[in-house]
């Protein structure tokens, strides 16, 4: 089954000359008349850009992801290419009603017309996983009803299995393979794509970060309607807005472009430093914006979440980035162990430094962050860093955030932007606030524990009783408890504090 799928891939590519994109290097071109030659069935009328496009949705639900992510990068893509990759965000060619209609037949165990008291068969949106249709609900709800895209299975497993044969070529074949970590960043993208296949996981994606910017005045997520989930059908509120990539309609309805992007910034390290739990798919078929100047966030098939350990490193650096401190930023990967602990930290501050310093106080339209990490990457191959796989959905979202905020206000200085947030942040993850939320985290436990310290002391003295001197027993006893008596005092103290910090502004 692999074996035809690889076949297709190859039929795919030549059928819609694809082969052109490599055969357009001066090393190869020489082979561009045999391939003519050989191919001389194809009818190669369309340009390019539309036999890109036709590939990728002939290659499936991976490849069309591929290319929706592709679009947002204006600045590394010829503006014909994407323009027309910008189709695949939400109009992939829909699959027929009646399919449809049968699976929500099978989810629910009843006819449509039983379950809505209205349901559009016209689908409003259609991308690779799924599709969505509008309806109304007997109490007279207006809904969104995402329906999942059938046999899509099956083309999912045999396209990872590809990339894991790609990947363990990648480990075997090439000298610095293991340290990229291919089969790991293959096996990360195995778990989202899995994920989106689960129609619930994603109702509860989208119920949790709606929970997270509840009364937020920057983010819209719609309420699921749980009574209507199943792993093949979601039922949300039907949300109302303009794509945020039609800004001549945005500019009509008098949204200011300029703060909707400053917003789209701070909404992301939002979710990344705040939450650690992030919307990791957001090209503009996913984003709306209210009348009231919000965004409007759709499709949380792909959330990405970060550790503790990942928000304070991510933070450290971004902060070091900020201040220039290029040798923060070295010591840091040295510590976190991205990097050989013999590697010599003044060498690997100045390459941090080659690469990040021309880009400093540039605004976002003379700066192409695709050259940037190309140049991270030359840098961290020379300095045998190894790829995190964990934060391979974090670096295409950043990507996706640069694309809107490019498109929003090319002029937007998104280093500017983002530094007080993130200050801000790493205020309260080491001060004060930090030791109040992480006692009050810990209070309920300790008051369990606190009282109990004197008996389980004594307990295990006596276990060890035969060790210890009678005299030297009740000397040890007389401590403990004398030390638990500071504990309880401790203790108290910290309530009150805490009591005080959260009392004082209503004084």
């Amino acid at each position: 089954m692999r074996v035809f799928r690889l076949i297709k891939i190859f039929l795919v590519v030549f059928r819609f000359g694809l082969d052109e994109f490599l055969l357009g290097h001066e090393r190869v071109r020489g082979l561009r008349t045999a391939v003519r030659i050989f191919f001389f069935w194809r009818n190669l009328t369309e340009p390019r850009s539309v036999r890109l496009r036709m590939a990728l949705e002939n290659l499936g639900p991976i490849f069309v992801k591929f290319g929706q992510l592709l679009s947002t990068r204006r600045d590394l893509l010829p503006l014909d290419i994407a323009d027309e990759l910008a189709i695949l965000q939400d109009r992939v060619p829909p699959f027929p009603s009646e399919v449809v209609l049968a699976t929500l037949q099978r989810a629910y165990g009843r006819s449509v017309n039983e379950v809505f008291r209205e349901f559009e068969y016209l689908p409003v949106a259609s991308a690779s996983i799924a599709q969505v249709h509008l309806a109304v609900l007997h109490d007279g709800r207006e809904a969104a009803v995402k329906v999942l895209r059938p046999g899509i299975q099956p083309v999912i497993e045999n396209d990872i299995a590809l990339l894991n044969i790609a990947a363990s070529l990648i480990e075997t074949v090439f000298a610095e393979g293991p340290r990229l970590r291919p089969k790991e960043v293959v096996a990360e993208f195995e778990k989202t794509i899995h994920d989106e296949l689960d129609l619930i996981r994603e109702a509860s994606n989208a119920s949790q970060l709606r929970r997270n910017f509840a009364g937020s005045p920057l983010l819209l997520i719609p309420e699921i309607f749980w009574d209507y989930c199943h792993s093949e059908v979601m039922v949300m509120e039907r949300m109302r807005g303009t794509p945020i990539s039609r800004l001549d309609l945005l500019r009509e309805q008098g949204v200011e472009l300029k703060q909707l992007s400053r917003n789209g910034v701070e909404i992301f390290f939002t979710q990344v430093f705040r939450d650690g739990f992030f919307h990791a798919d957001m090209h503009p078929g996913n984003i709306f914006v209210a009348a009231d100047g919000r965004y409007i966030a759709l499709d949380f098939g792909i959330m990405g979440t970060l550790t503790d350990a990942d928000k304070n490193y991510l933070a450290q650096n971004f902060i070091a980035f900020f201040r220039r401190d290029y040798k923060q930023v070295a010591q840091a990967h040295v510590e976190a162990g991205w990097v050989p602990k013999d590697t010599r930290v003044d060498e690997f501050e100045s390459a941090i430094r080659a690469v990040c310093e021309p880009i400093f106080d540039k605004p976002l339209r003379e700066i192409s962050f695709g050259k940037v990490l190309l140049r991270l990457f030359q840098t961290s191959r020379r300095f045998n860093m190894e790829v995190q796989p964990q934060l391979v959905l974090l670096q295409k979202t950043l990507l996706n955030v640069e694309g809107l905020g490019r498109q929003l206000d090319p002029e937007l200085d998104l280093w500017k932007t983002a530094k007080p947030y993130l200050e801000e942040w790493m205020k309260e993850q080491v001060g004060w606030k930090a030791i109040l939320r992480q006692f009050r985290d810990e209070a309920p436990q300790w008051s369990k524990t606190v009282p109990k310290l004197p008996r389980l002391i004594f307990r295990l003295l006596e276990e060890r009783q035969g060790t210890f001197p009678e005299v030297e027993l009740a000397k040890l006893v007389a401590e403990q408890r004398r030390q638990s008596r500071w504990l309880m005092v401790l203790s108290v103290l910290l309530v009150l504090l805490l009591l005080w910090q959260i009392l004082w502004p209503f004084g």
